[in-house]
């Protein structure tokens, strides 16, 4: 089987060195990479660099082995592209069309899919110059990624960082299996979507050092919020307590208490086209929180901890929703009992939630909790039953943002 062709194009800001960490996991996992550099990549890292990690030779001149037309070839043979860094000059070059040198050349012969991972400072990227050029190529198919926020050069932080090397690969492995699946057309069908993620599970303080919470690891969360950066959505995600990297492109606003959650959520809903509720919201928190480490008492007696409900966050959403045809999605982690199935459960309960898709697992015996599968049975609210076979989280996610994507209006 032939090996996924990549283009690695890297152009010239600080954040060139991250690319070779990008280039180490693509080559490592069997793919066959090109790495294209822009002279003033070079700059910063050598061609001796890319070439002893890509094990081939550079590519960075048009006039270069002329009679194999490089410039035309690699695009016209790449199942992806994509370029980490892309500077403002470079999404400005790509957007207006330019082929002055091999990298822009091939971003126009190229006719896979193109993912763009932008890092400069903030003014750079916040300027009307550059939103320009962003929607241009989002308007043509390309995946531009929204950087990370945090250190840029020297002592400036802010909006422009180069998103973590693996989350840019996971997006890149992600992009070129749906490529695949698809016959070799890139679908980003969620292109003008705002989705909301909640992921992770909420912590309920008892006193300085214990809480109440839950095993959920945030996993399928994430899953979904990398999957709809790759399908072209601009995502939020509310990660409570995980210790997971950023996935690229995805605005991650962290929580930790369920009343956090819900805030957080409700406000990134406000105009949302679809929320997905992958969290598991703690049902319960303590009516008082002691401000001082609760003592074991001598007698051996256990303290007395008098619980009052949460809010039900997802009913909220479905119930009073201030987008009328947003999508709500909700999660259900089920285990039979002598009142019902799992199913009967979860079809009760998404009667009583008022979303519009609930994913139900069995987590029977501690199934699903930190592992990277996932089998579930997405039920409609229109009596629709998708049964999702074991597989990865991932796999998971994109069956998900299928059944959502039917339901947009």
């Amino acid at each position: 089987m032939t090996p996924p062709r990549v283009v690695l194009g890297v152009s010239g800001g600080i954040a060139a060195y991250k690319a070779c960490e990008l280039l180490r996991r693509l080559t490592e996992s069997g793919h066959d990479v090109t790495v294209v550099p822009t002279a003033a990549a070079l700059e910063f890292v050598g061609a001796p660099t890319w070439a002893a990690l890509s094990g081939k030779p550079v590519a960075s001149e048009v006039w270069a082995d002329v009679h194999q037309v490089p410039h035309v070839r690699l695009g016209q043979t790449a199942d992806l592209v994509v370029v980490a860094p892309a500077t403002a000059d470079l999404m400005a070059r790509a957007a207006h069309g330019l082929a002055d040198d091999l990298l822009t050349s091939t971003l126009l012969t190229a006719r896979c899919p193109v993912v763009l991972a932008p890092a400069m400072h903030t003014e750079m990227w916040e300027h009307p110059a550059t939103a320009a050029n962003v929607a241009t190529l989002r308007s043509r198919g390309v995946l531009v990624v929204e950087p990370a926020e945090g250190r840029l050069t020297g002592v400036d932080t802010g909006k422009g960082r180069l998103p973590e090397p693996s989350e840019i690969f996971e997006l890149c492995r992600d992009v070129l299996g749906r490529s695949a699946a698809s016959g070799g057309t890139p679908i980003a069908d969620l292109t003008g979507r705002h989705v909301v993620v909640s992921a992770g599970g909420t912590r309920e303080r008892l006193d300085p050092v214990r809480f109440l919470g839950n095993r959920s690891s945030g996993r399928q969360g994430y899953a979904l919020a990398r999957a709809a950066v790759a399908r072209g959505a601009e995502v939020t995600l509310v990660a409570a307590n995980t210790d997971l990297p950023d996935p690229a492109g995805a605005k991650v606003v962290r929580v930790e208490s369920t009343a956090e959650l819900r805030d957080a959520v409700l406000s990134a809903a406000a105009g949302a086209d679809a929320v997905v509720m992958a969290a598991a919201p703690a049902d319960f928190r303590p009516v008082t929180t002691s401000e001082t480490k609760i003592k074991k008492a001598d007698d051996g007696s256990a303290p007395a901890i008098t619980l009052e409900q949460n809010p039900d966050i997802l009913h909220e959403l479905s119930t009073h929703r201030t987008q009328p045809d947003a999508v709500i999605v909700g999660f259900a982690a089920e285990t039979g009992d002598a009142s019902g199935s799992v199913l009967d459960l979860a079809r009760a309960k998404l009667a009583r939630k008022g979303c519009d898709l609930l994913v139900v697992n069995d987590v029977s015996g501690g199934a699903v909790f930190g592992s990277d599968d996932n089998e579930a049975v997405v039920l409609g609210a229109d009596g629709a039953v998708v049964e999702v076979p074991r597989g990865s989280k991932a796999a998971l996610a994109h069956v998900i943002w299928d059944q959502v994507h039917a339901r947009f209006r």
